[in-house]
């Protein structure tokens, strides 16, 4: 068997897609949502993408990414690396071929000047938050194998919205904190800037492109609630239909941390929850949170339950000078 391997090039696109759909079982895709995950992302690269051919059969791609277009303001994080996915064709396991994808992979990397490298936890264009294990346990071990150790593990949640009621301790709960000055409501425009700059500096900047991009590409306003403290000041918001127009995905959301311990979340989770069942969603669901945060004790007090576990993975390449 002789495999050779090449980076991409126009015209590959359905050879991916079909392969992709026949080894990420978990994980399916469809021409369009690879299309703007991959092909239209801002920082996407062919020479980053490597497929491994059997004579004319596609049976292997890996495909890495690095920073042309920052997340937020300058910063191009010049010594990080991600591995958005990799598979190879399950006739043709056990003979290297991963291993050959990721080796070329870090070279691709080595070339850039690439010092740390993950799976997968690129934004803003992840397509998972980190490899599946109980799903996927041979790509786990690859990566093991290629020396990639785990960095935490990020949870994916599913809440059915079919018996959701509205507990009659959120009105009284908002009574509350309104009473104390805090303005609970849907956002307006007044509001987006500041919004999104909450976002981005109080947790991530992937969180302020989701709301803006989500907004442009017709996600409604009446799905972002936020709240503000006495002084005015933005202090927690939370949404849903932000990411691909998916209405039933939920997030992002979050509360500053100085205001925890007031309900406020519960309030925002619980609106939004709320709101999505009486537009005829069954369920919401989100990829990425950790199980022992504020967030993610507050989502399974709620009802959400655990559905997939994601270990996020970093290697090591090179130190600096």
């Amino acid at each position: 068997m002789n495999i050779t391997y090449r980076k991409y090039q126009s015209g590959d696109e359905s050879q991916i897609v079909k392969l992709w759909n026949k080894t990420l079982l978990a994980d399916p895709i469809s021409q369009e949502r690879f299309r703007h995950l991959v092909l239209l992302d801002a920082n996407f690269n062919p020479n980053g993408m490597i497929l491994a051919f059997d004579r004319e059969k596609l049976v292997g791609v890996t495909y890495g990414v690095i920073r042309q277009l920052p997340l937020y303001q300058d910063d191009l994080e010049p010594n990080n690396g991600w591995i958005s996915f990799f598979f190879v064709d399950s006739d043709y396991e056990s003979q290297g071929i991963g291993q050959q994808l990721l080796n070329r992979l870090e070279d691709f990397f080595i070339k850039h000047q690439r010092q740390q490298i993950f799976f997968s936890a690129y934004a803003p264009n992840y397509i998972l938050p980190g490899i599946d294990t109980e799903q996927y346990p041979k790509g786990h071990k690859l990566l093991i194998n290629q020396g990639f150790e785990k960095q935490y593990t990020a949870a994916a949640m599913d809440y059915s919205l079919l018996d959701y009621n509205v507990d009659s301790s959120i009105d009284a709960l908002i009574q509350q904190r309104q009473q104390e000055g805090y303005v609970i409501r849907r956002a307006q425009d007044g509001d987006l800037f500041e919004l999104i700059q909450f976002a981005n500096e109080e947790f991530n900047p992937d969180w302020g492109r989701a709301i803006r991009e989500g907004l442009i590409h017709g996600m409604p306003m009446n799905q972002i609630f936020i709240t503000r403290n006495p002084d005015g000041d933005m202090v927690g918001f939370g949404l849903y239909g932000a990411y691909e127009g998916m209405k039933e995905r939920f997030g992002p959301f979050g509360v500053d941390p100085n205001e925890r311990g007031k309900g406020l979340g519960k309030i925002i989770l619980n609106l939004c929850l709320n709101q999505m069942k009486s537009e005829g969603c069954h369920n919401a669901w989100f990829l990425w949170t950790g199980e022992k945060t504020a967030a993610g004790y507050l989502y399974l007090k709620t009802g959400f339950e655990v559905t997939r576990r994601f270990d996020v993975m970093k290697k090591e390449l090179q130190k600096n000078d």
